[in-house]
Order: structure tokens, then sequence, then C-alpha cells
């Protein structure tokens, strides 16, 4: 006799890995599927040990850059109507609740999504999921109950060109009572930000099992034991995220009451079978001091059934940094903003510069100006944003937007100059082509501020005096500038040159490079490129005079860098080049301070997350791990840029979901 008849299909959610054999006795039995172990890419038939999927060709794909726990899932393609089938080895002896986590790759039309069952040889509708499935981040848990003598199942979806639908964790079990297993705290990386409203302190996860009647938690005691300055605290609230574990996704439980150092929250929180997610949220008074932490415990869960249930570690070691929310969706009417630019004048005001994307994230061409927010008391408050660039607003030109900011201080005489590209029409990064006007290729515009930051300039059109007519595109860094020790001003820059490449879609190789001008900003001239296929790049001058160019590289994995004594006209290979710096293929932030080189990126060859800064005290020979600090874990945009504050912090500017964020940091914290 089989022993165990309880679970019948696929994954375990909580568990992305393969687990041992599958036995039959009239069901199926215990086993895990999550596509784990299976090769990425397209198949037509993929053999499991509980069934036999197949597809016609490029239906479906082993996808591996994405996946909910693991690296891998499964993908039905986009462009069609595509379909995949599971056979089952033997028939379902008994009733079953089929559940998965699923994704919709895009908002875009068309969508649909539909599962159908088989029994006695005939295909049945059992599943519509076309209004259900959620966009992005495996937040759609979808449940469908399943009689006995289940045979197969079908797949089906349409979705458009280049996108597709993500299923991963199939489980399908006999309901069973639920029974919570496991209640933990965690504690990723996430500073909590002064004008926003939710900052996620601390997670809850609430780990269930069975498929019976949910049970509920009704009650979660918390206290902040660990903050610095509890009056920095406004209002504290507890968020539930269901399955997912992105705290965004955060929903308000019930009501919270205070009694002496404790919060009590009351609400109906239905679990489901696996992870369940629960915040403590934190929403900050305008005036707390960025030199605070915030940390917070959970102290009890209460279930429905009266059990009462204290996580095995009430906090993990750490604490969440404060820092200011300087640009948030729906300021000054825009939807996003992006691409952070941070400098310090000679008053020590700082300047901070990006696009104001007003109608979404995407980038030029489209309706973006540079705006600019100042600070003159070191990041703790902010003036009133800017209007700094704005080229027009005409729809027929795709409203003439100016972004991808970079800003410089010209130590000689405090001129402040930002620098920006214009896209007339779809003259960005791929319409623009060949010529010097604006009809036929983007331009290079400055704007600078004589006066601390106060009054800015018209814009200048430099395209002329730095661009070849052959090229394609020169653009700035972006992110920030530098003054030499002679005088001299340079700004990291990009170009796409005059070749044409294969694929026939864009003209032109992309190189890093630099811009100089060694009276002021009257005339400015332009380097050779460092490497093909490098773009966004900061520039810093080393002790011997030389400089540094530290490049995004877009075969990834790790950072371009290179040192130029001649002003750019050739350049040598650092010793770290391709190998020091990992990166995801991103924009970063490279700053002398002193004797040290600061640099700032999502420190990750995956994606845009692990937001990290890191030191090297020799001219970026080495950046020894002790002194790398982890300031974001969450996933974002991953563009920074850094600052001096005094002789002894640093500010960074960096963006989050089409927001920015600003975080202070003392270089004693920072060297270890």
């Amino acid at each position: 006799m089989c022993k165990d008849s309880q679970r019948i299909l696929v994954t375990v959610s909580h568990m992305k890995r393969l687990i041992g054999s599958l036995f039959f006795c009239g069901v199926l039995l215990s086993g895990a599927e999550n596509f784990e172990s299976h090769q990425a890419g397209g198949f037509t038939s993929l053999s499991s040990e509980f069934g036999q999927w197949t597809a016609a060709k490029g239906h479906v794909e082993i996808h591996d850059a994405h996946s909910k726990g693991g690296k891998k899932s499964l993908r039905i393609l986009g462009g069609g109507d595509h379909r995949v089938e599971l056979h089952l080895y033997k028939k379902a002896a008994e009733d079953v609740v089929l559940s998965f986590w699923a994704e919709r790759w895009t908002s875009r039309s068309p969508f649909q999504f539909r599962i159908e069952e088989k029994r006695a040889g005939k295909w049945t509708e059992t599943y519509n999921g076309d209004k259900k499935i959620k966009v992005g981040g495996f937040l759609t848990l979808v449940e469908v109950p399943l009689k006995k003598g289940l045979e197969g199942l079908r797949f089906e979806a349409t979705s458009p060109e280049k996108s597709g639908l993500m299923i991963d964790d199939l489980l399908v079990e006999k309901v069973q009572p639920m029974v919570v297993e496991k209640i933990t705290t965690m504690q990723p990386v996430v500073p909590a930000l002064i004008r926003k409203k939710d900052n996620p302190v601390l997670g809850l996860q609430v780990v269930a099992k069975g498929r019976g009647a949910p049970k509920k938690v009704i009650a979660v005691k918390v206290d902040l034991e660990g903050t610095t300055d509890p009056k920095a605290v406004k209002v504290v609230r507890l968020l539930s995220s269901g399955g997912s574990m992105n705290a965004r996704e955060g929903k308000v439980f019930g009501e919270g009451k205070r009694s002496g150092k404790e919060w009590v929250f009351q609400g109906e929180g239905a679990l489901f079978p696996g992870e369940n997610y629960f915040w403590v949220s934190v929403e900050l008074n305008d005036d707390a001091s960025l030199g605070a932490y915030i940390d917070a415990r959970v102290l009890e869960v209460k279930l429905d059934d009266g059990t009462i249930e204290k996580p095995e570690v009430a906090s993990p070691e750490g604490k969440q940094r404060i820092g200011y929310g300087l640009r948030l969706h729906g300021d000054d009417g825009s939807r996003g903003f992006r691409i952070p630019g941070l400098a310090t004048t000679n008053k020590g005001t700082l300047i901070g510069v990006y696009d104001i994307r007003y109608r979404g994230g995407g980038d030029l061409p489209g309706d973006i100006d540079v705006g600019m927010s100042r600070s003159t008391d070191g990041g703790q408050t902010w003036e009133k944003m800017k209007n700094i660039m704005d080229m027009g607003n005409d729809p027929k030109w795709r409203y003439d937007g100016v972004g991808d900011p970079a800003v410089l201080v010209d130590k000689g005489n405090g001129r402040i100059w930002v620098i920006g590209t214009w896209s007339h029409g779809n003259r960005s990064w791929l319409g623009s082509g060949q010529g010097m006007s604006p009809e036929e290729t983007g331009q290079l515009m400055l704007v600078y501020s004589d006066d601390d930051g106060v009054s800015w300039s018209k814009p200048i059109n430099i395209t002329k005096q730095v661009k070849k007519p052959e090229w394609h595109f020169l653009l700035q860094g972006p992110g920030a500038g530098i003054t030499m020790k002679n005088g001299t001003i340079v700004f990291a820059a990009q170009y796409q040159d005059g070749d044409k490449r294969p694929d026939g879609r864009k003209k032109g190789t992309p190189f890093s490079t630099i811009l100089y001008s060694k009276n002021h900003g009257e005339t400015w001239t332009v380097g050779t490129g460092i490497k093909s296929n490098t773009t966004e790049a900061q520039v810093v001058e080393l002790k011997d005079g030389s400089l540094m160019l530290n490049c995004r590289d877009n075969r990834g994995g790790a950072r371009t860098i290179g040192v130029s004594k001649d002003m750019g006209k050739t350049w040598e290979l650092h010793a770290t080049d391709r190998k020091a710096l990992d990166e995801p293929v991103c924009m970063a932030s490279l700053l002398r301070m002193g004797d040290r080189l600061i640099f700032s990126n999502p420190n990750s060859r995956r994606g845009r997350f692990n937001m990290t800064i890191k030191v090297s005290d020799d001219d970026g020979m080495t950046w020894p791990e002790e002194q790398h600090t982890l300031y974001d874990s969450r996933g974002g945009n991953g563009y920074s840029c850094l600052a001096p504050i005094g002789d002894d912090h640093v500010g960074v500017l960096y963006e989050g979901v089409t927001e920015l964020y600003f975080l202070k940091f003392s270089i004693r914290e920072l060297v270890k």
C-alpha cells in the first residue's frame, strides 16, 4: 500500500527545488516540479516524473531570468494564441485543487488566459483569467478546484509580441485542514523616507499548509524597539501583501491601537497555502533627522482559532536608515522622475537634477523636462522644484523632450553647469541620426547658474562644437561632472559612431568618452571612445592627474574602466577593467573625496537591486568587501549619483521605481 496521498501535483511554493520520486496508487502522489531542473529555452516535449508537457514549436519556453522564487519558470510566449498541455501518467482518483502563481508580462492588449481540464478524453474550460492575472511580480495566485478523474491540463494564453504569461510553483493537492507551519520575521534593507506614506521597516512571514477553510490572522502586536528617535515616527501601520514579498503591494491591515510602547493591529487576514506576508510600516514627521534609524519587533500573532503565535525571532539584526523622498509619484503633476544628478556648490549647497517625466516612466522621446531641487542644509530639507530646461511642448515633435541630465560645479568660479540632450521629435537613442540639425540628430544643451542655483540661464546649444556629422548621437554621462586640479571642467559623455549595425534597426556603435572645457565653459572638446558597446559613464581625476572613466558596458556582468593621460585622446584599460565592479547593465556613480574613490550602483549581475556604496583607498585598484554598504535592497530603476557633504559625509540621490530618494552617510560608517 502507498502512504501519504495528500499532495497531488507539481511544486511547493516556498521550496524551489526538485523533490525525489513520485508513486502512483490510483492518484498522483507527493512530488515537485518547479522547472528548476530543466534546460532553459523553448521545447515541444518535456518529461517529468508526474506527466508529459507538450506544445507546438514557438509556443512555450523554460524562462531563466524571472521566477517566483528560484531562477526558472514556465513562459507561454506572446505574439499570438499559444498553449501548453500537461498529460498526467495516471488519473487523479480524488477531488483536488490546482494552484500556481501567474504573471502577465505587459498591460498591453490583447490578453486572454484560460485553463481547460481533460477527463474521459474531452477538454472542458475550467478557468477564465482574462481579467484576473496581474502585471509583474507573480502577484496572482490562481486556485482551481478539480474533480476526480483528471487526465490532463491545458493552459492557453494570448498576449502581445515580445511578452507572454509566466507560470510558476504549480501545485495540485487534496483538500485538507489548514495549519500554520512557521512564523518568522525578515528585514530587507529599505530606508524609511520623509514624505513617503508607507515605509516597510520589518516583514512578517506566515507559512501555512492545507487547502481547507483558511485560517485568519486577526491581531498582530508590535513595538518600535531599536528606533533611535521615536519622535521621528508620525504613524505606524501594518500592511498585508498576501503572497507577494513586495511591500509595495501591501494593503492596510485593520485598525491599530497604541498601548504604551506597543501597537496592536486588529483585522482579518485570510491565509492561503504557502507564504503570507505582513509589513510593519511607518510614516515619518517632516522634521525626522537623516541621522536617525527606525526599527521594529513583532511580539505576537493571534489567529482566529484563538491561537497566539510568536515569531522565531522578534526582529532580525539591523535597522532602517532615515532618508528623504525627494521626488515622489504625482509631485508637481508628474507621473515619474528619473536620471539623478547631484553636486555640491562652493557654498556647500546640494543641487539635484533629474528628468521630470510628466506622462510616465519612459525614456526620450517624450514629454520630459529637466528639474532641479536645492538644499542648503545637507539634504535635511529641499526647496520647491524648479524646471530649468524646457525645450517645448508640441505633440507634433514628441513634446520636444530634454533629459538625462548631468550637473557640474566649476570650482574656479562657482558656476553650476547642467547638461542635457534635446530630442526634437524622435531624435534620441533609437531615432537620432547623422547630421547636425535638430531635425536630424539629438542636440546637446547646457544651462548654468551663477547665483548658487537660485536662477538659471536659457539653454545653450553646443552640438556643432563637439559632435561629428557622421555620428548618429552624442550625449552626456548622465550624473555628475568634475573640476580638475588645473581648473578644467569635465563631463562624461557617450556617442554612437557612423557605422551601421548588422541588425538594421539601430545605427552606430556606442562608445563612452568625455567632454571638457579649459576656459570655464566658453568652448568644449570631445574625446575619443574608450571601448565599443559602452555608454553611460562617470569620470574622476586620479592622484597622478590622469582621468579614470567608469562605464556602463552593454555586455553586462562588470564595469568597463579605463584611464587617459591626454584628456581622452587615448585610453588605456585599467587593471580592474571588467573585473572589479559587478553590474546588471546600468548607470553608476563615481566620486573622489580626498584620497578615496566612492562608487554606487546596483551590486548585482542579474537585476537592478541591492543598491550599494563601495569605497577604494588605492585609486580603484581594490574595493574591499568590508567597505561595501548596502543601502537599499529593493528592485528599482537603479541609477544613482554621489556628492560630498562637507569633509566627512556623502549624499546619494538614487532611483526607486520612477521616484528619487536621498540618503546621507558619514565617511566613518562607509570605511571599515
